[in-house]
């Protein structure tokens, strides 16, 4: 076997380059096709709400938006979202804290749980909230007694939405905060800190980016909600409707430029949303790019130097 010449270390490299390299050809193609994709599915669609919201002229549509169910229906959503977001938080930081920092019984069935607003339709998760909470539901009686109204009011609508919004949070702080470990907050007790010192010091600055990611689509998610706050809501209007909620009745009623005026409203925070999504992601590799530099003594100095190259 000796008359048999072994691949040198550069023909092993450039076989391996040759696997995942595809002719010009192919690549463009697939660029194509993914810009043309996003092109006709999503800034289409985009720009025709905005052009169909101005149909009628500025004018029109500043009077769309600034009638009083429709202003109603814009506070309403940020009351919504307000109330819900930071009940979602909560829920995220105890969850995620608990199962990504302690072993205990039920912890795979609390992850189960968290999961279930991703598996349930929302319509099914309104309805439940209906059976539980409405006139003829199981708590219906007791409430009705008491004059407390949960279904086809407020309380309705922020129950919807805390329960479809509550995963995103957590979802978001649990791989993070299973990344970071626990070393941290071990040395921190050490030194003599208790446990709230631990948390506001150690781990909420180690999961900020996590913790604020999960807020951006939690609140997306809180103001888009349509399924679930639709079977609660009872579409009162001025009362119960949320912006989504308003725009399909404006649609039905063929008030096209008015239905598509609350739906721009809808858009440009969405377009926010994306905007401080990319900002986030821009400041955490910038961040992260940061940490990477890591001071190297030279006599008395210090100078930065690449983790990677030290």
């Amino acid at each position: 076997m000796a008359g048999v010449p072994k691949p040198s270390p550069t023909d092993a490299l450039q076989q391996s380059k040759r696997g995942v390299e595809e002719p010009p050809f192919i690549k463009w193609t697939l660029i194509t096709i993914a810009l043309l994709f996003c092109f006709v599915f999503l800034l289409l669609p985009l720009i025709n709400v905005f052009a169909q919201a101005l149909a009628k002229g500025l004018a029109y549509y500043w009077e769309s938006l600034t009638n009083a169910d429709a202003w109603a229906s814009i506070r309403l959503t940020l009351l919504v979202s307000a109330v819900s977001v930071p009940l979602n938080v909560g829920f995220g930081l105890a969850a995620a804290w608990a199962i990504a920092k302690f072993e205990f019984r039920g912890k795979s069935l609390l992850i189960t749980l968290i999961d279930l607003p991703f598996s349930v339709s929302p319509v099914v998760a309104g309805l439940m909230f209906v059976v539980l909470f409405g006139l003829q539901g199981f708590l219906g009686p007791w409430l009705d007694a008491h004059d407390i109204k949960i279904i086809f009011a407020v309380p309705g609508i922020i129950l919807a939405t805390v329960f479809i919004t509550f995963p995103f949070v957590a979802r978001e702080l649990i791989p993070v905060m299973q990344a970071t470990g626990t070393e941290q907050e071990q040395a921190a007790l050490t030194l003599g800190a208790n446990g709230l010192q631990t948390f506001w010091y150690v781990t909420l600055p180690s999961v900020k980016w996590g913790l604020l990611y999960g807020i951006i689509l939690c609140n997306a998610r809180a103001m888009g909600e349509f399924g679930a706050v639709s079977v609660v809501s009872g579409h009162i209007t001025g009362q119960t409707e949320t912006m989504p909620l308003r725009v399909e009745k404006l649609y039905n009623e063929y008030n096209a430029a008015a239905a598509f005026a609350v739906a721009s409203v809808l858009a440009l925070l969405a377009l926010l949303t994306l905007g401080l999504k990319t900002w986030m992601e821009w400041r955490q590799a910038h961040e992260f790019a940061k940490a990477q530099l890591i001071p190297e003594p030279i006599g008395n100095h210090f100078r930065e130097v690449s983790a990677k190259s030290a």
